[in-house]
């Protein structure tokens, strides 16, 4: 029996239609990805589903009893629930049940013995058994640890003690709390570590639901999703298969799409040389029939698009000495807590090295170091407030470094209001010149005015990078720079970084492009750090 079943959705936002003709169905154990770029309707849609935003046009039909969870970017209203309260919030039905069975259990127990009591009472018991049974509040509260919450202490911590991407995983942890039979996912990869994200694939290909995901991890995308729906220009195309499959059908029906537009396009070319050729002449009747021909041809085309996407490539660098940087005896401590100790890190010019771990591990607190965004002294006292990064870091020749942050801090810097005024700043260009650059990163005419304060997440990321790109740097030390892109732009960035020839020093949990893009791999185990040779499926091998 289908979860859902939608027949040409339709909405509209601010008098403008957004989503039109949006149509799937959606049985228990399908695991629907939905594809578009940013600002294609994805997060609505998902709202749409959830009951939190009106459906406009059409018809939007769930199975009976049909328990939904949403899982998206907002942080939780209450900060003043403690974690273990705010997830256990995700399963009040379960927490329902669970009181109508005591009454009922009750009632019972004081002679009610009757067909509808006993009916009720198995119906309930029917229900908690489906989501898992008396002992669904432990597997809750278990799933917390595979989102990284890995210390029991945190279950009695105050929300509004926690971090933001903390607060995002403890948004996750509530929406599969309650056992849903229609789960809606917004970005669930985002700050999760790479031991998270496995927990999570194996996590989802459990659960007796519907799923219906939005994500920008390609390895997750392939791990979990069983079908796409496409949404471009407003409308929809579903996809029955995973997501590589999906990518290659795609790119086949895009050239086949191509190749006959060019036929066609010779074609009406050759009519009109025709008939403008012999219009009034002894073959007006054969160019009469060609008009006629030109008429009825229906015209193919590539259709509405969702704008153009992100492309660019780092300028040439300069050569720099044969060792870009080489850390010896580094130490990470916050407090007397040591996060890395005896740390031997080096990076070689024209190297591509990625340095994985688990949060928490100190990995930007160190590459701000390596970056000069944190002082780096040769011994540190222990029990200083604050993260304490020491060791002797010697650097290079001609060695010109550009730092990408995880939240884009150096956005922040000086008095810049606009997008244009922060590339200026940042990049010593003048205004024409700032605006042809920020042109290439999706920034034109009006964008390039747009208030920092109100920049999207994907907005900050690829003005960063514009900065970034300019920079002219010959090494580059990145942290988690795929947050908030698109799949589109993920891979232009991946591209852009093949292609550089300078040295690269990557922080991230995108597995696709760890695997793109590193080809040496350092890992913090047992609190150091330790070298493999190869990229990413070579380390995991």
């Amino acid at each position: 029996m289908a979860v859902v079943i939608a027949s040409d959705l339709g909405k509209d936002i601010a008098g403008e239609p957004l989503l039109r003709g949006i149509s799937f169905k959606l049985e228990r154990r399908d695991r629907m990805t939905l594809s578009g770029r940013n600002g294609a309707g994805k997060t609505t849609l998902l709202r749409m589903l959830s009951g939190e935003a009106s459906v406009d046009f059409g018809e939007l039909v769930l199975a009976k009893d049909t328990k939904i969870a949403l899982h998206d970017q907002r942080p939780p209203r209450d900060l003043g629930l403690s974690l273990r309260e705010y997830v256990l919030t995700g399963a009040r039905e379960l927490v329902a049940i669970e009181e109508q069975l005591v009454s009922l259990e009750q009632a019972m127990a004081g002679g009610a013995h009757d067909e509808g009591t006993l009916a009720r009472y198995a119906q309930a018991q029917a229900r908690l058994e489906h989501a898992g049974g008396y002992n669904w509040r432990e597997r809750a509260l278990s799933s917390l640890h595979g989102l990284g919450f890995r210390d029991d202490a945190d279950l009695d911590r105050s929300l509004e003690t926690f971090s933001g991407g903390e607060l995002t995983r403890a948004s996750l942890g509530r929406a599969l709390a309650g056992g849903p039979d229609l789960l809606l996912l917004d970005e669930p990869t985002n700050h999760l570590d790479i031991e998270s994200l496995e927990w999570l694939e194996t996590h989802l290909a459990s659960l007796d639901a519907a799923i219906v995901l939005v994500a920008h991890d390609r390895w997750f995308l392939e791990a979990v999703g069983t079908s796409v729906l496409e949404l471009e220009a407003g409308r929809s195309k579903f996809f029955a298969g995973p997501w590589h499959a999906w990518r290659r059908e795609k790119a086949a029906q895009d050239l086949a799409l191509g190749r006959a537009i060019e036929r066609q396009q010779a074609e009406i070319e050759a009519l009109e040389r025709f008939v403008t050729r012999f219009r009034a002449g002894t073959r007006a009747r054969q160019a009469q029939s060609r008009v006629k021909k030109l008429a009825r041809m229906e015209r193919l085309s590539r259709g509405p698009v969702d704008g153009a996407g992100l492309e660019f490539s780092f300028k040439a660098p300069e050569r720099s000495g044969r060792v870009v940087f080489e850390l010896q005896g580094g130490r990470v401590a916050v407090g007397e807590r040591v996060l890395l100790d005896q740390v031997e890190l080096w990076l070689e010019r024209g190297e591509h090295v990625s340095l994985v771990g688990p949060n928490g591990a100190g990995k930007t607190t160190l590459i701000e170091a390596l970056g000069g965004r944190r002082e780096l002294a040769e011994s540190g006292s222990a029990g200083a407030p604050g993260p304490v990064v020491t060791g002797k870091l010697r650097t290079g020749h001609n060695v010109k470094l550009a730092f990408l942050s995880q939240h884009a801090e150096e956005l922040s810097a000086g008095t810049a209001r606009t997008v244009l005024e922060a590339t200026t700043h940042l990049t010593r260009l003048t205004p024409n010149q700032a605006r042809g650059l920020l042109g290439r990163f999706l920034f034109s005419g009006e964008e390039a005015e747009k208030p920092l304060e109100v920049l999207s997440g994907g907005e900050r990321r690829r003005l960063s990078l514009a900065i970034l790109v300019q920079s002219g740097a010959n090494v580059l030390i990145l942290d988690e720079p795929t947050n908030h892109l698109d799949l589109e732009s993920r891979e232009a960035l991946e591209q852009a970084l093949n292609e550089f020839g300078g040295s690269v020093l990557l922080v991230s949990h995108d597995r696709a492009l760890l695997d793109a893009v590193g080809r040496r791999t350092v890992a913090v185990e047992d609190r150091t750090l330790h070298s493999y040779l190869g990229g990413w499926p070579e380390y995991v091998r």
